[in-house]
């Protein structure tokens, strides 16, 4: 079975995007695992038990954005993800909500990063 084993972007603001992402992504488990910081740039691993999301300061991305979609455990994970999103300075793109377009129970928030990515927490779970 295949899966999806990690994903990296880069920022334009190392230290405002970890930041940022350290606190929007602490109500879901997820915190840094790993960094490595030096002369070749900066670079820092987030995960549950391990890194799966990579930030780096290779600098902003031109051209398009990211889209990333982290699953929540409950509704309440999902409404706590954007809360200490939009506290960290994301952006809103989309608040705490049912979105049956996607299915009946497809509960999500989604928020720009610093560098304009769409990040989302989504719970699949019935209420």
């Amino acid at each position: 079975m295949s899966a999806l084993d990690h994903v990296a972007i880069s920022t334009a603001d190392y230290p405002t995007s970890l930041a940022f992402y350290e606190a929007a992504l602490a109500p879901l488990g997820i915190k840094t695992h790993m960094k490595f910081e030096g002369d070749d740039g900066n670079v820092a691993g987030l995960g549950t038990e391990m890194p799966f999301l990579w930030i780096g300061d290779g600098g902003k991305l031109t051209g398009g954005r990211v889209h990333i979609a982290l699953r929540a455990n409950s509704r309440a994970e999902v409404d706590a993800f954007y809360a200490a999103a939009m506290a960290a300075g994301g952006r809103d793109n989309g608040p705490p909500g049912l979105r049956p377009h996607y299915h009946a129970t497809y509960y999500a928030a989604f928020v720009y990063d610093p560098d304009g990515h769409n990040i989302e927490a989504v719970c699949h779970a019935p209420e």
